[in-house]
């Protein structure tokens, strides 16, 4: 079994993802530019086992950045996914073998021990890794919550039926309205894009994080380059309504987008998906994902995304350990800084704890 730590400027990197189905979650530059973001190190982990194959993309981040002043936590690390739902993959001949997953797994915490990195959170993906927490015990995975999806490879009348009625209605009555929903060039409809997805997140209070700058927008074109599109609802010729979807080996993922406060009544996004699942079936397309709620919560976005399809995946998390002694001893100094006690601290559920912001 051979592993290699390898980083986005390795070739390697391009190379093992064109013989395995990915997201764009898995690409280099995507993971590169969410490096930068979050002031990490873009890494992953390549296994191979004769013909099976473990690909891990992670940021890698020291841990000074919470504990400044203490030296022996600016020499530990931690790992964590990019934004989003990137995940583990394997090839058919990886994922059909029990043994080299456990593995695999059991090399990849030795690795990260090695490497001074006490702890991994890892997102994974619904769709690729839906069956992992059937494979790990519930300490190590855990169903976080439940995503929604739209199953492309049903007729057109299908999915017309699965939709909810109240959904059916508002997209017939755009129709007359007037909305008209396509997809466009990025570049034309930048500030567009930009405008309302920042409206949207004022509108509903989002936290720090859902917040980009221009800058990583266009750079985020730039990584995925033609696997990104801009689908817009326009009326009388204003941009009311757009999102960004990605398309990448038979997946079409719906990332980010927004409306325009004025116009939420007549419900422009429920047109946008409607567009963008025939436009995608329409290119030879399996699956259209719409994710979950805000945080993974079966809040009013879930239900809302929820009215398109009947089809469901679960949503996992990964919790590793990799260095007990070193993952206690942040856990101890972060308990101090909080003014609590580890016992406390512990109780959260926030992972890793050292990392919560509050009890």
């Amino acid at each position: 079994m051979k592993l290699q730590v390898i980083d986005v400027s390795n070739p390697l990197w391009s190379e093992t993802l064109q013989n395995l189905r990915h997201d764009f979650y898995h690409v280099p530059g995507y993971v590169a530019l969410e490096a930068k973001r979050m002031r990490a190190i873009a890494e992953a982990i390549l296994i191979q086992d004769g013909e099976k194959v473990f690909f891990l993309p992670y940021l890698l981040r020291q841990c000074d950045d919470i504990f400044d002043e203490d030296l022996k936590a600016s020499e530990i690390f931690d790992v964590s996914s990019p934004y989003g739902y990137p995940g583990i993959l394997l090839n058919d001949a990886g994922a059909e073998d029990l043994e080299f997953i456990h593995l695999t797994m059991a090399q990849l915490i030795q690795t990260f021990k090695d490497r001074r990195i006490c702890s991994a959170f890892l997102r994974l993906h619904p769709i690729f890794n839906h069956y992992f927490d059937e494979i790990y015990y519930s300490q190590i995975c855990t169903i976080h919550s439940e995503t929604i999806a739209i199953d492309l490879k049903l007729t057109e009348v299908e999915i017309w039926r699965q939709t909810r009625p109240e959904h059916r209605n508002k997209i017939n009555k755009c129709k007359r309205s007037g909305f008209v929903a396509r997809i466009v060039p990025w570049n034309q409809y930048f500030h567009d894009f930009i405008d309302i997805y920042t409206e949207t997140m004022k509108r509903v209070g989002a936290s720090k994080s859902y917040y980009f700058s221009h800058e990583y927008f266009w750079h985020l074109v730039e990584a995925l380059k033609e696997g990104v599109h801009l689908c817009i609802v326009e009326l009388d010729h204003q941009v009311v309504c757009a999102g960004l979807f990605t398309e990448y080996c038979g997946i079409v993922q719906y990332h980010l987008g927004g409306t325009r406060n004025d116009f939420l009544k007549s419900s422009p996004t429920t047109l946008m998906f409607d567009y963008v699942r025939l436009w995608a079936k329409e290119r030879g397309n399996e699956i259209l994902h719409l994710g979950g709620g805000v945080g993974g919560a079966k809040d009013s976005l879930y239900r809302f995304k929820a009215g398109f399809s009947q089809q469901r995946y679960n949503f996992s998390l990964v919790r590793l350990i990799a260095d007990e002694e070193n993952y206690n001893y942040l856990v101890n100094l972060r308990a101090k800084q909080l003014n609590t006690q580890v016992e406390q601290l512990l109780k959260t559920e926030f992972f890793p704890v050292y990392r919560s912001i509050s009890v």
